[in-house]
């Protein structure tokens, strides 16, 4: 048996898909959920990176720049809340 995306998506990912009663979805999509998810609970970049296999975390920094700019807030509330909280 040949590996090969179509042939791995048609006959294990959909009928996994199906049989956990989850809408279709393709196959990178899920990947893409997968770092988006981790980056959005703060996991640290390099990890993510090693995770999907990027060969930089530049590659990775680049694709998912709109998951981290609107991180950015929250980053900026949690330096707030320590420079306050050293004040009083």
């Amino acid at each position: 048996m040949r590996l090969s995306i179509p042939n791995l998506t048609y006959r294990y990912f959909r009928p996994i898909l199906e049989k956990a009663k989850i809408p279709q979805i393709m196959l990178y999509d899920m990947r893409h959920s997968h770092a988006t998810l981790l980056l959005a609970a703060d996991e640290h970049l390099k990890v993510v990176s090693e995770r999907l296999g990027h060969s930089t975390i530049r590659l990775t920094a680049d694709t998912y720049s709109h998951v981290l700019e609107s991180m950015q807030q929250g980053t900026a509330t949690k330096l707030e809340d320590m420079l306050y909280s050293r004040r009083a």
